[in-house]
């Protein structure tokens, strides 16, 4: 796993986590919890191809 990526969740995580306290205390509830939301959708998009691309490592080493 390449440490970029990591580096890269943990930004977006920061940038998520100061927007979600910004919106909540400027009352808007309801657009923090969205970019909550879409701040997960992201991570677990990027994870997702990383995971791809495991199980492929996998099928070829084991020839299946």
């Amino acid at each position: 796993m390449e440490i970029d990526l990591v580096f890269k969740i943990a930004a977006i995580g920061i940038i998520v986590a100061v927007l979600n306290q910004l919106l909540i205390r400027s009352g808007r509830e309801e657009q923090a919890l969205m970019t909550t939301l879409a701040g997960l959708i992201v991570v677990l998009m990027m994870v997702l191809g990383q995971v791809s691309e495991l199980f492929e490592t996998i099928k070829t080493l084991f020839g299946l």
